[in-house]
């Protein structure tokens, strides 16, 4: 089985809501990374077989496959494709096993894996909270709902459930971070 390997690595700054990166589209942004990545490697850019990026918040400037997105704003050829992952708090660790997984399995041999959310630009809670206000319905399907009533799936939801089910007060938790 082939090894795969990380050549390089970039992010931007770490920036906050309504902050200095705010002004910039995800897209833009994200190919202002994998600019940096490809100069950095100092690889050809023809050679990038694929572009997986991680996006929980697939609505508004981040819709439409952001990572195809990043790659037409890049430097990147347009011969690249991209695709973009939702694992919610996991999606850019799930753009890199995917990679991982495609060099590993001898189908790829250059593959960038990235991530990419701008909370300024699409806030969290949007890619649900814009089609319901719209009429356009909710995420839960019927089956769900029978399934689980009453409960609402979230990542904040789940962590007061683990919160509760293992004991650990707010304090400890905070204590920990």
């Amino acid at each position: 089985m082939a090894q795969a390997y990380i050549v390089a690595a970039t992010r931007t700054a770490g920036g906050k809501r309504g902050g200095k990166l705010s002004g910039w589209h995800p897209a833009d942004l994200a190919a202002q990374v994998l600019d940096e990545l490809v100069r950095r490697s100092r690889a050809d850019p023809a050679q990038v077989e694929d572009v997986i990026m991680g996006c929980v918040s697939q609505v508004g400037q981040q819709a439409t496959n952001v990572a195809r997105n990043a790659v037409l704003a890049s430097s990147l050829p347009e011969s690249v494709p991209g695709t973009t992952v939702d694992r919610q708090c996991g999606s850019s660790q799930q753009a890199l096993h995917f990679a991982a997984q495609a060099v590993m399995s001898g189908s790829m041999d250059m593959v960038i894996a990235a991530g990419v959310e701008s909370m300024s630009r699409v806030p969290m809670g949007t890619p649900n909270a814009l089609p319901a206000k719209a009429g356009l319905g909710v995420y839960m399907s019927p089956a769900m709902q029978q399934r689980y009533p009453g409960v609402e799936f979230s990542q904040f939801m789940g962590a007061e459930m683990m919160a509760g089910k293992y004991g650990l007060a707010k304090d400890q938790l905070d204590a920990y971070a």
